[in-house]
């Protein structure tokens, strides 16, 4: 499972909300206009039953493999996608929609409201995941895909999967959910909230209107990325890396690359949404998933201190109370959260023996 990689890529843009219809979101709102990013890698068959739709995590997009020119920067799951590697694209047709509400290709914060014909800021609706899986749902049939072979996803990626379970029963064959969570801890939530103060609270964000200033909150958003990337991390990786003395220009510089390449808007309106994110608190909801009778795999890591394995395990028990029997394997890796991004020993194996079913 190693193979040479896929090569050039491109990123394409489907409409998949227009003012005759709509996307009506969970909580209320309206949006008139959804433009998703989105990459895909294989080939479909002529069965339309080879589609592995891949969910990013909270500060991805939908370049999950290949390049975009140059070879040595390759997307974000590069390592697991591919010729020959756990989800081979010589088999499947794989699909990597960037989420709504992000900044990367698909309508969120700082995308142009049509009413007002500026960015939406502060006024962008609410979100909750039903609404990120609804823009997935008419990606896939913007290109014509019915049933879903299996997804894979880690961390807020896995939790779409787990919202596709219930919301809609059957669509999705199979789902990997790799670090995932299906209610975030008090601890979590505090740490989401340290950061969104950190971004609000830097003169720079104008109430959200920095766009319309010509600023951007920056010292906020990178301090906000550097607290969450200490959650990402393990205390024993951190040690080994950078020991005593590198650890601070280490946080530095992700926070500074982070800036870059996210907006603040789009980290506090998925921030938000992860706090919200409860599905089991309504008793029907695993009674639902079960009903589709998908097969599950939960994987964990021994590490994740952000999602650990009791996370996973309290996924399995619910929806092993409602009937459905669920795979979980907790794997060694000194990695943390981020292992999911990586390749722990026997992780990637686990991964590819459950799409070759």
């Amino acid at each position: 499972m190693s193979g040479s990689g896929l090569g050039l890529v491109t990123t394409r843009h489907a409409v998949v909300a227009t003012p005759q219809h709509p996307l009506r979101l969970v909580g209320g709102g309206v949006l008139e206009h959804v433009e998703v990013a989105y990459e895909t890698y294989g080939e479909l068959s002529p069965a339309r039953d080879n589609v592995v739709l891949v969910a990013h995590a909270l500060t991805g997009d939908a370049h999950a493999a290949g390049h975009h020119g140059d070879p040595a920067r390759r997307g974000w799951w590069d390592d697991l996608i591919g010729p020959g590697r756990a989800v081979d694209t010589d088999r499947f047709f794989v699909v990597c929609p960037n989420l709504l509400g992000g900044c990367r290709g698909t309508t969120g914060p700082s995308s142009t409201d049509p009413a007002t014909g500026r960015a939406y800021g502060p006024d962008f609706p609410d979100l909750e995941m039903g609404d990120l899986v609804a823009v997935h749902r008419r990606l896939l049939e913007h290109l014509g895909v019915g049933t879903v072979h299996a997804g894979v996803g880690g961390s807020l990626g896995g939790m779409q999967l787990l919202q596709w379970l219930g919301e809609e029963p059957g669509r999705l064959r199979r789902a990997v959910l790799v670090a995932a969570t299906a209610r975030l801890t008090a601890e979590n939530r505090g740490f989401s909230a340290v950061a969104r103060e950190a971004i609000t609270s830097d003169p720079d964000y104008r109430g959200g209107r920095y766009a319309e200033h010509g600023v951007v909150p920056a010292r906020g958003l990178k301090v906000a990325r550097m607290l969450a990337h200490l959650t990402y991390v393990s205390a024993a990786g951190l040690e080994t890396k950078y020991g005593r003395e590198g650890i601070e220009s280490y946080l530095h510089h992700q926070g500074d690359a982070f800036v870059r390449r996210f907006d603040a808007g789009s980290y506090l309106t998925l921030t938000r949404l992860l706090d919200r994110f409860d599905p089991f608190a309504d008793p029907a909801f695993a009674k639902a998933a079960a009903a589709g009778e998908p097969e599950v795999l939960a994987i964990s890591f021994d590490s994740d201190w952000r999602f650990g394995t009791d996370h996973s395990a309290h996924i399995v028990a619910e929806l092993e109370a409602a009937g459905l029997v669920v795979e979980h394997h907790e794997i060694a890796s000194p990695w943390g959260h981020d292992s999911f991004l990586l390749r722990p020993p026997g992780y990637h194996e686990l991964v590819a023996a459950f799409l070759q079913r």
